[in-house]
């Protein structure tokens, strides 16, 4: 594809819902269903892109064999800063952005219940839209935080303007924990970036980060146009290492440091061996700041937090239930399906692969992050009379297992540098996120069908629905045994990825993972009884009570054959992401092994040899001093003999052989 054709497409999925909500804007605020159909036509259009690229052997298909970026974009926006527009779609990316547009148009199929101040929610949702798309895309680090703000107001305002009774409180809950999040990724964003230097990449890796290298100079400028094609297509790869080499030449030409926002980039120096300067200091990302911890530690920290925050993850979970409870039903199917998302995508693309010894380090703090997550959503689950709170926090207990999955760091020297286990359960996390934005969208539309009719959520109040409404309840039980997991559905594939990929990293975490199938089953099952099957209805207006409508078969119908569909053809999104999660886990397994383990081994080389000293010199003198108050002999015949006696019971207590002399 040639590079005007992919920055055509890649942008129309962020500026086409922008242009949208500024047509909307234009449109009469009295012809509410003119709106509303303008609205969802530009989310189809947002669609349509999306299924182009996924359908395989067209013009612009994605290259399911190619692990690394496709359809880039990259051009440069505030060079004073190495600042670029830079998009791009890979394996892990794109099932994300195929997952946005469809849910956005399903949402957008059930705003129509949404009947007060319709042309400000729908530039809302527009301007969100496009931001969810900005997010998934972006490749460089300043534009993926702008639009990771752009989210922001729109959810804030879409919360706290139409949801329920306490709307205020829940969308200022939502936006502080998001805000507070964002100020911990902006500092480790600011700190990557200042400790950055594309100095220290080869030109093979500048190239393979797709690094902007026509911004130094008159030279590379020409060399690069006369590079590119008439036809607007890139040069070819040794084309491309050519100016590459050059630019690399020039790099290294200037004495300061030349930072970078470029994702790719930051990828490639986190993963590098340590680098140090003429003095012999660590660079880039090596040094120590804090406690003993290096750059990349504290930015794996922050950046997990901010991320964790969007899962979310106990125990920063807290303002989930709330929002998901007071936003209105289009909405929560949005939060649900694709804004949690957005933490997983960012741990799995920017925390790992740029701070791969962080990683390694706290594996068993995520891992146990994941494993607690799941745990308490699914007691919390079980514990509510609220239908709508309940699959709130059915959401904490599924996004456990992506954090779980992505956790696994199995790589590892015990494990012969295996990476099966870690590959399996980084792409479990991606189905289960795949799986769970189907699954957990169709839950919440279905909720929200009942509530227009009924008013109320309280599970112990409902009863009998099957009866009034066979054909909802079909719907609905589909959808929710998707969310329990039940083989041949959605929801099944990416969670029992994400358990076998955790035996060989601990055998505990499996077995709780396993066990908290029978929690969700648990309060799915129990939902389903009070709900669906109860002996009868208790609640007010049962005379509402009345069967699924046309519009609303038309929203849930899809989402109930895509939850089919996947559970029985998985391979249908592990094409997209096979080639990409194999080459970043195969990546990292040989950093562990040529990087990460010589450093352990220093480091324990460093630590033996500091308690091989202490014990010498605490048994010598101890010896010394006990002969001197027996034997009658010369002072260096006593100290000669308490060094051989303290080497002797070195050996035995570090099984170590001594040198003699």
């Amino acid at each position: 594809m040639s590079s005007v054709v992919a920055t055509y497409i890649l942008s129309a999925l962020i500026f086409l819902p922008a242009l949208g909500a500024l047509i909307v804007s234009l449109l009469p605020k009295d012809n509410k269903d003119l709106i509303r159909f303008t609205t969802l036509i530009v989310t189809i259009l947002v669609l349509l892109p999306t299924l182009l690229i996924a359908i395989p052997n067209g013009p612009i298909s994605f290259d399911i064999a190619e692990p690394g970026m496709q359809h880039v974009v990259n051009n440069s926006w505030i060079p004073t800063f190495d600042i670029n527009y830079f998009l791009g779609l890979d394996g892990i990316s794109f099932p994300l952005v195929l997952l946005t547009a469809v849910i956005s148009v399903f949402a957008m199929g059930a705003s129509w219940s949404i009947d007060k101040y319709v042309k400000g929610y729908c530039i809302l949702f527009l301007i969100l839209l496009a931001g969810m798309m900005g997010v998934f895309m972006s490749l460089d680090f300043f534009l993926f935080y702008i639009f990771w703000e752009v989210m922001l107001l729109p959810m804030y305002f879409l919360i706290g303007v139409w949801g329920g009774p306490r709307k205020e409180y829940a969308a200022l809950k939502f936006f502080l924990f998001t805000l507070f999040g964002s100020v911990l990724m902006l500092i480790a964003i600011l700190m990557l970036y200042f400790n950055s230097d594309l100095r220290q990449l080869s030109p093979e890796q500048l190239v393979t980060a797709n690094v902007k290298l026509y911004d130094l100079d008159a030279e590379i400028n020409n060399t690069v146009a006369n590079l590119v094609h008439e036809d607007g297509t890139s040069f070819d790869d040794e084309e491309y290492l050519a100016v590459a080499t050059l630019y690399h030449t020039q790099l290294n030409d200037s004495v300061h440091p030349t930072h970078t926002f470029n994702i790719l980039a930051l990828q490639q120096m986190g993963q590098l061996p340590t680098q140090y300067d003429e003095k012999g200091n660590e660079l880039l990302f090596d040094k120590e700041i804090l406690f003993g911890k290096t750059i990349q530690w504290w930015a794996f920290v922050l950046l997990f937090i901010g991320f964790a925050i969007k899962v979310p993850a106990v125990p920063f979970h807290t303002w989930l239930p709330d929002a998901h409870v007071e936003a209105p039903t289009p909405i929560s199917m949005i939060l649900a399906g694709v804004l949690l998302k957005m933490g997983g995508y960012g741990i799995i693309r920017i925390c790992y692969p740029i701070c791969p010894d962080a990683g390694y380090d706290l594996a068993w703090g995520v891992c146990l992050i994941g494993v607690v997550s799941m745990v308490y959503g699914a007691f919390a689950a079980l514990a509510q009379t609220d239908f709508k709170r309940m699959v709130a926090y059915s959401s904490v207990s599924h996004m456990g297992y992506v954090v779980l999955g992505l956790g696994v760091w199995s790589a590892t020297p015990g494990a012969l540098y295996d990476s099966t286990s870690w590959s399996m359960g980084v792409k479990g996390a991606m189905f289960q996120m795949i799986g769970h934005g189907i699954s957990s969208a169709g839950m919440f539309f279905m909720v929200g069908i009942i509530y227009d009719r009924v008013h109320h959520r309280n599970l112990n109040e409902f009863g009998g629905l099957m009866s009034k409404m066979p054909l909802y309840t079909t719907f609905a039980m589909i959808l929710f045994f998707a969310g329990l997991g039940l083989p041949g559905l959605c929801g099944f594939i990416g969670e029992a990825f994400v358990v076998l990929s955790i035996w060989k990293f601990s055998m505990v975490f499996a077995v709780i993972a396993a066990f908290v199938v029978i929690l969700t089953a648990g309060y799915i099952l129990w939902a389903i009884q009070r709900v669906y099957l109860g002996a009868e209805y208790k609640g007010p207006n049962e005379d509402e009570i009345v069967e699924i409508k046309p519009r609303e078969i038309s929203i849930a119908l899809p989402l109930c054959i895509m939850a089919i569909v996947l559970g029985v053809f998985p391979s249908l999104i592990f094409r997209y992401m096979d080639a990409t999660i194999d080459n970043q886990v195969q990546s990292l397994s040989t950093w562990t092994d040529e990087v990460k383990t010589p450093r352990l081994q220093a480091l324990d080389d460093e630590n033996k040899a500091k308690e091989l000293i202490e014990a010498f010199e605490k048994l010598g003198q101890e010896n010394v001093e006990a002969n001197k108050q027996v034997l009658f002999v010369q002072p260096n015949e006593i100290e000669q003999e308490a060094e051989e006696q303290a080497l002797v019971k070195i050996e035995d207590k570090l099984q170590v052989s001594l040198p003699s002399d």
